[in-house]
C-alpha cells in the first residue's frame, strides 16, 4: 500500500474551540502543530501564479541558521516559470498531494505523491499543476556551499516508493531512513531524507550531534524528547532542533511514524560567528 502523507488545507477553528495547542518555541527546539497552519499564517511569493505557502522555518537567530522549508499549495492551472529567485540557493522537491509538473535542464518530470527532486544552484526550473487537483509539496531552501575541487551537485528526480530503506543496524527491520542522495557523495551538504520507525520502536538514546534538524511528521504519532521535555507529535506537526538538542522518540502506532528530515551535512564548521 503506498504511504500516505498529510498535507495542510488551511481554513480556521470554529470559534467555540479552545485556543490551547501544543505550540511550543525555545532557544533549542520549536514545535509547530499542525493546527497553526491556517488560512491566516499563509504567505505569497512572487511570480507564483495561484499559490500560496505555509513557511514553517527561515533563516533566524535563536532559529533555523541554515536553511527555510515551505509547504507549497498551487491550485489547477498555477504554478512558476521563475520559481527561484535566489542564485546561491539549491532545492529540495517532496510532493505530498496531487501532481507536479516539472522542467529543468531541457527535461519535463512528473511528480506524483511521493516525488523527489534535488535542484541545484541555477537549475532555472520551473514547476506548474497542470491536472485538476490540488498540488502541496514541500520546497526545502540552502544556500550551496561550494567547495575548490568539488564539482556543483546533479540533478535527481524520483520517488521515495523506488527507494529500499536503509535499515538502522540492530534494529530488527524497526527503523529505517529512505536516502534519496547517497551520503558518500561530498558535494552535496545538506541531506533530506524519510525516517520510518515501526509502531513501538525507538530511538534509545539522547542524540546530540552538530546537524541542525527540521522534522515534518508525514504519518503516525509518537512521544518525542526534545532537550529537556517530552512532547507528543502527529502527521502534520513539525519540529526544528538546533545542533547538538538532545533528542529520541517513541513510536506509538497504530500504524509507522514518519517524517521528512533534513540536516546540513558534509562541510568544515565556519569558524568565527
Amino acid at each position: 500500500m503506498p504511504p500516505k502523507y498529510y498535507a495542510p488545507h488551511g481554513g480556521h477553528p470554529g470559534q467555540e474551540q479552545l485556543l490551547t495547542d501544543r505550540a511550543v518555541f525555545t532557544q533549542a527546539y520549536a514545535v509547530l502543530p499542525k493546527g497553526t497552519m491556517r488560512d491566516i499564517t499563509t504567505s505569497f511569493l512572487p511570480f507564483w501564479d495561484k499559490t500560496r505557502l505555509w513557511v514553517i522555518a527561515r533563516p533566524l537567530t535563536g532559529f533555523a541558521e541554515t536553511f527555510s522549508q515551505y509547504i507549497m499549495e498551487v491550485a489547477p492551472g498555477g504554478g512558476s516559470d521563475h520559481a527561484e529567485t535566489d542564485p546561491s540557493a539549491q532545492g529540495v522537491l517532496f510532493v505530498v498531494e496531487g501532481t507536479a509538473t516539472l522542467r529543468v535542464n531541457g527535461q519535463t518530470h512528473t511528480l506524483t505523491e511521493g516525488g523527489y527532486a534535488y535542484l541545484p544552484p541555477r537549475s532555472g526550473w520551473t514547476l506548474h499543476n497542470t491536472s485538476d487537483e490540488m498540488l502541496r509539496f514541500h520546497w526545502i531552501r540552502k544556500a550551496y556551499v561550494a567547495v575548490d575541487g568539488l564539482d556543483q551537485p546533479d540533478v535527481i528526480v524520483t520517488n521515495e516508493q523506488d527507494i529500499a530503506p536503509t535499515i538502522m543496524p540492530d534494529t530488527e527491520g524497526k527503523w529505517g531512513t529512505t536516502r534519496f542522495v547517497d551520503p558518500s557523495d561530498m558535494r552535496h551538504d545538506m541531506h533530506v531524507t524519510i525516517v520510518t520507525f515501526q509502531p513501538g520502536a525507538v530511538i534509545p538514546f539522547l542524540e546530540t550531534h552538530v546537524m541542525e534538524h527540521g522534522l515534518y511528521v508525514l504519518e503516525g504519532k509518537a512521544a518525542y524528547r526534545l532537550n529537556t521535555d517530552w512532547v507528543e507529535v502527529e502527521a502534520g506537526d513539525y519540529m526544528w532542533l538546533r545542533a547538538f538538542c538532545p533528542q529520541a522518540c517513541y513510536a506509538g502506532g497504530p500504524g509507522p511514524f514518519r517524517y521528512l528530515l533534513y540536516k546540513d551535512v558534509n562541510r568544515h564548521m565556519p569558524l568565527g560567528l
